[in-house]
């Protein structure tokens, strides 16, 4: 009778594990990100960046995101997060707005009440934006690790 009841306590111990296993994933590490929705030539230009976009940026490693998309990246725990086909930031039409230029690749800068900055490319054939949380304030050593494969992938605008 005791032998009856192991299958299925070693079963319910498997399918505990499972869980347990599934639980620790790295789907859980990833970090949610809109996708943008850019049509067709812009997206193939972040279908590109995507392929040339590194591995760590700023000492942060490379993590997933939720949904998973070509057009969206993050680094490191939500840290630094890069959308791809971005609409215009309104921001663009402020006469007033601050702006850098970090390796010959212009952005827009917006400061986020209670979060880090985001940036937004200029005069680029589709807009990426890399939202920075307060850790990198006052850092652009994200944007410099980023330069490289923006102005590889995304040409400036005509």
């Amino acid at each position: 009778m005791t032998s009856s009841h192991r299958p299925f306590g070693l079963a319910a111990s498997a399918a505990a594990l499972l869980l347990a296993a599934t639980g620790c994933s790295a789907s859980d590490a990833e970090t949610s990100v809109p996708v943008p929705g850019p049509p067709a030539a812009e997206a193939a230009l972040c279908r590109a960046l995507a392929k040339e976009l590194p591995g760590t940026v700023a000492g942060q490693e490379r993590a997933g995101t939720e949904p998973e998309s070509e057009l969206t990246a993050a680094w490191g725990d939500a840290a630094i997060v890069l959308r791809c086909g971005v609409p215009r930031p309104e921001k663009m039409n402020d006469p007033q707005a601050q702006g850098v230029d970090v390796d010959g690749v212009g952005w827009l800068v917006e400061q986020r009440a209670g979060a880090g900055p985001r940036f937004t490319t200029t005069y680029r054939r589709t807009y990426v934006e890399v939202s920075l949380d307060a850790r990198y304030a006052h850092d652009m050593g994200p944007l410099v690790d980023l330069a490289a494969a923006v102005k590889k992938a995304v040409p400036p605008s005509l």
